[in-house]
């Protein structure tokens, strides 16, 4: 926090603002239009499918899901088995599970309205920190500190010195919250713009500082782009992991739905027997596959 006393809270917070507002990328839940049709449910569903996927793959997702389910009423009253197969190749498929879950919990709980309170949005399945505040800013234009790895990797660069950013803490939104705004337009603007730099500007392996509208008050460039270490979980490698078998077995599932599929036919020339039935097993157990005697088939 030693940095921020150095440098002047708007040295750091006006040039963001101006840099968002001047380059922005024109993406589906920034414009009006989307707001005025969507509104909350379908800036919950854009963050839901941005967690550990680029922007560039949800974008056609998002559409199609929006289209199919516009409201979180229409989405509960869906099958499981739908919403997975709608799901289709964005990864992480239990979050597919949670956002339908959620849908289901905002219809009952709260008449089918995305709740604005952060404990209500906490309350509702797959939804932490940081969504809940997303949804909450960005939806409702409530002011909260909104922080997600890019935001952090701008903080840790630009306001304490260091290369990478240290494992997520409390820490990040109490130093958010020290820098943001105080009208709500913004602070929800200055949480989109740290973001923003970060997923354009000030990315993990090659950031482009000469652009950067932070270049003049810089911590870490100052002090000439230092190797500080890097202590991030590093992701397992794709090839040939459980995630791949799990994606596959999956894949088989939704190309068949909604028929069943015998399971001496799932994936019988997958090269590790024992990973392709880890990966049925785990399947079942998250809720993603059912097994019905000797076959398998999505949930119903």
């Amino acid at each position: 926090m030693s940095a921020i006393s150095s440098t002047p809270i708007e040295e750091l917070v006006q040039p963001v603002l101006r840099w968002y507002r001047a380059e922005a990328r024109d993406l589906p839940w920034r414009r009006s239009a989307f707001h005025d049709e969507f509104r909350a449910w379908g800036v919950l569903v854009s963050e839901f499918m941005l967690q550990q996927t680029p922007v560039a793959r949800v974008i056609p997702h998002l559409e199609r899901w929006l289209a199919r389910w516009p409201t979180p009423s229409a989405m509960a009253a869906a099958s499981t088995a739908d919403v997975v197969r709608q799901w289709a190749n964005l990864g992480y498929p239990r979050r597919a599970l949670w956002l339908h879950r959620a849908a289901i919990e905002i219809d009952e709980r709260h008449g089918g309205i995305v709740p604005r309170d952060i404990d209500a949005l906490l309350a509702l399945s797959g939804i932490g920190d940081y969504t809940s505040r997303a949804v909450a800013v960005f939806a409702y234009g409530e002011r909260h500190p909104v922080v997600d790895t890019n935001t952090r990797r701008v903080l840790a660069r630009a306001v304490e010195g260091r290369a990478q950013p240290s494992p997520p803490s409390r820490r990040d939104l109490t130093l958010m919250e020290s820098l943001l705004p105080e009208s709500d337009a913004d602070a929800a603007a200055f949480n989109a713009g740290a973001m923003e730099l970060g997923a354009v500007v000030c990315t993990a392996r090659a950031p482009r500082c000469e652009a950067c509208p932070l270049a003049g008050t810089c911590v870490w460039l100052s002090a000439g782009r230092p190797d500080t270490g890097d202590t991030r979980r590093r992701q397992a490698t794709f090839e040939g992991s459980d995630r791949q078998a799990r994606g596959a077995v999956l894949r088989l599932l939704r190309d068949a739905a909604p028929a069943h599929v015998p399971l001496d036919a799932v994936l019988p020339d997958w090269p590790d027997a024992r990973q392709r039935d880890r990966a049925i097993d785990s399947l079942i157990a998250d809720g993603l596959a059912e097994a019905d005697g000797e076959s398998l088939s999505l949930p119903r």
